[in-house]
């Protein structure tokens, strides 16, 4: 939700956690890009590689936000697509009107063989600790993006 205060952008909330887990193409242990997309805004995971693996670990695996992960939250000028992240020539529009990286926080995968199918993998991907600063420095407030959603790749 996105709201204006004086001319100036303010950012209430940041929710993701009903949206679908978006990526281009196939998903392989290779995809790192990842998405949620809601009207005008998009929370965008840039995973770190190897994090994604066709085995059962047993572990969870991390990567720390931002030094091998990045996380961005954008809004953009109009209602975007899959299309916007997975066309070959990137469209013009809609624009960026702000982008937040976040400053903190960690991605967690935990892997798992799908039961009915051992040559499917699910990985659930979620967050912990995220903290997003705007340029003006405030530390934006009511998140909601601890579950980024489940994943599943083949052998």
């Amino acid at each position: 939700m996105v709201s204006c205060s004086d001319g100036e952008l303010q950012i209430e909330t940041i929710d993701f956690d009903d949206e679908a887990l978006d990526f281009c193409g196939t998903a392989t242990t290779q995809t790192e890009l990842l998405f949620k997309l809601k009207a005008s805004e998009a929370l965008i995971l840039d995973l770190q590689s190897g994090l994604l693996q066709n085995e059962v670990t047993g572990d969870t695996l991390e990567s720390p936000i931002p030094a091998q992960s990045q996380l961005v939250y954008r809004i953009l000028s109009e209602d975007v697509s899959d299309s916007y992240f997975c066309d070959a020539i990137p469209p013009v529009v809609p624009s960026v009107v702000e982008e937040i990286p976040a400053e903190s926080g960690t991605v967690y995968v935990f892997t798992s063989q799908n039961p009915n199918d051992t040559t499917q993998f699910e990985h659930r991907i979620w967050f912990k600790d995220v903290s997003f600063v705007n340029e003006a420095g405030e530390r934006l407030t009511n998140l909601t993006v601890d579950e980024f959603g489940t994943l599943q790749t083949s052998n």
